[in-house]
Parts: structure tokens; C-alpha cells; sequence
């Protein structure tokens, strides 16, 4: 009798993975359109971002190039590996924010503030937001 193993994908292909999902959609791109700029179906570009299949040095430069962020920016907020300790520690809540990033109110927010030009009303937007996030803790504590 043959034992079939379910192969479970690596947690940094998965991150990765959910990182080219997440560029992808902010920007407006369908899973057909990203595989079309990189030569692929838009079934492996599925499993890219599924973390079924892993990304090759040279594939994930073609993608940060159509996606326009550097490839490090899949790598922000890896998880970390055991016996890597503090060399890659995760200090922010990137599962958090990957996760509203890909919500209907992130991607919204997002792409409103994208089209905002002026720096300065960025950063008082920024604030702004900071603010009412102060005070929305000190309310319900």
C-alpha cells in the first residue's frame, strides 16, 4: 500500500506568496494579466500566491518589476523560522495589516491615499488617523 503525503507549503513561500497576491490587487490586476507581463498562466501565478509553488530568484524579479516594489518588499514581515531567532524578528503585526490591506476598506483607503499628491496632506492625513486611533484606545480602556 503507497502512503500519499500531503505536502504542506513553506510559511516564507506563503508570505511571499500572499505579498505578490496583495501587490497584485492593489494595483487592479487580475491573476491572467500579472502571468501575461511574465510569460505564465494565471493558474501558476495561483499557486505562487497560494505558496504551493515557490518563487525563483529570477521569477520574483520579474514580478517586483511589473509590480513596481523592490523584491525585498515579499519578505516584509517573514515569519520567523525557527533557528533564526532575532536575525529576522517580526516586530510588527503584518498578518494585521495584510490582512485589511486585502479587505474591500483597505484596498479603498488605500487607493484613495495613493492618488493624494501633495505630501503634506498626506502626512496630515497620517496624523489624523493616529489620532483617532489614540483616542478610539483610550475610549474603550
Amino acid at each position: 500500500m503507497v502512503k500519499v503525503v500531503k505536502k504542506i507549503p513553506n510559511p516564507i513561500d506563503q508570505h511571499v506568496g500572499s505579498r505578490v497576491k496583495m501587490r497584485r490587487v492593489l494595483l487592479g490586476l487580475s491573476q491572467e494579466k500579472l502571468g501575461e507581463a511574465i510569460g505564465l498562466t494565471f493558474q501558476q501565478v495561483q499557486k505562487y500566491e497560494k505558496g504551493t509553488n515557490r518563487i525563483g530568484a529570477s521569477r520574483l524579479q520579474q514580478i517586483s518589476k511589473t509590480l513596481n516594489v523592490p523584491p525585498a518588499f515579499f519578505f516584509e514581515g517573514v515569519p520567523v523560522s525557527e533557528g533564526l531567532g532575532e536575525i529576522i524578528k517580526d516586530t510588527t503585526n503584518t498578518k494585521g495589516v495584510s490582512d485589511f490591506l486585502m479587505s474591500a476598506e483597505g484596498l479603498q483607503l488605500n487607493r484613495a491615499f495613493t492618488k493624494i499628491m501633495d505630501p503634506k496632506v498626506r502626512k496630515r492625513i497620517i496624523d489624523l488617523v493616529i489620532t483617532l486611533s489614540e483616542n478610539e484606545v483610550e475610549v474603550t480602556n
